[in-house]
């Protein structure tokens, strides 16, 4: 029976391409998204739950991966100064980038097997690395992804109690093309823009090649440590 993979946000870029890729592993996915067969919301806890409780039901997955993540809409923009700065905005990005991500954390996590190996995977970035940050702006978005950083941590340390082989990382996809990365794209030098297949391909080896060494971290498209 092939091992079940749960990925949430299967209909954004990035998430379509996870799924169409792990199928091609020959895994069974289970592709929530808020609108399709598997609904699920991230910033509505009764959702989560509910979501899953229906993967409760049936095999437990071995791998779960969040591919969710904000970065504009409408009405919200990267801010370029301190003078940007907006309550609302800032909670509107702490809420899809870390509090939602820690809800599905509460209630997916406790799916995982307890014997054997394991991964939860939340989409990070690099600009959420405090260590890293040299040009400042992006403060709301810098700051929600420096939280799931330290959520990230917290799962591992937490997980590994109940689940020796259970892995939780966070994974910088580089710049995709997707409608993320469409507004901030025009000064990319040739090669920095990766298609979502290429980008769940190299997500996907970065899981494979996973070891408990590795939870609690965040880790770019290429396997390399990015720095707190």
């Amino acid at each position: 029976m092939p091992e079940t993979a749960i990925v949430i946000g299967a209909t954004g870029g990035i998430g379509s391409a996870l799924v169409t890729a792990l199928e091609a592993q020959g895994m069974n996915v289970l592709a929530f998204s808020r609108k399709g067969p598997r609904p699920i919301d991230i910033l509505d806890e009764s959702s989560i739950a509910a979501a899953a409780a229906d993967v409760a039901t049936g095999s437990q997955p071995r791998l779960v991966i969040l591919a969710t993540g904000l970065l504009h809409e409408p009405g919200l923009m990267p801010e370029r100064s301190l003078r940007d700065l907006d309550a609302d905005r800032l909670a509107r990005s702490f809420a899809v980038n870390a509090i939602g991500p820690a809800l599905v954390a509460k209630h997916f996590l406790p799916l995982l097997p307890r014997d054997g190996r394991s991964v939860f995977a939340a989409l990070g970035a690099r600009v959420g690395s405090i260590g890293d940050n040299r040009l400042g702006g992006w403060t709301g978005y810098r700051m929600a992804k420096a939280a799931l950083a330290m959520l990230i941590r917290n799962l591992a340390i937490e997980t590994t109690r109940r689940a020796p082989g259970a892995i939780c990382v966070a994974l910088h996809p580089g710049t995709v093309a997707t409608p993320l990365s469409e507004p901030f794209r025009k000064n990319l030098a040739d090669g920095q823009l990766t298609a979502p297949a290429d980008a769940a391909a190299n997500l996907l080896r970065v899981i494979a090649a996973l070891t408990p060494a590795d939870s609690g971290n965040v880790l770019a498209w290429d396997g390399r440590t990015i720095a707190p």
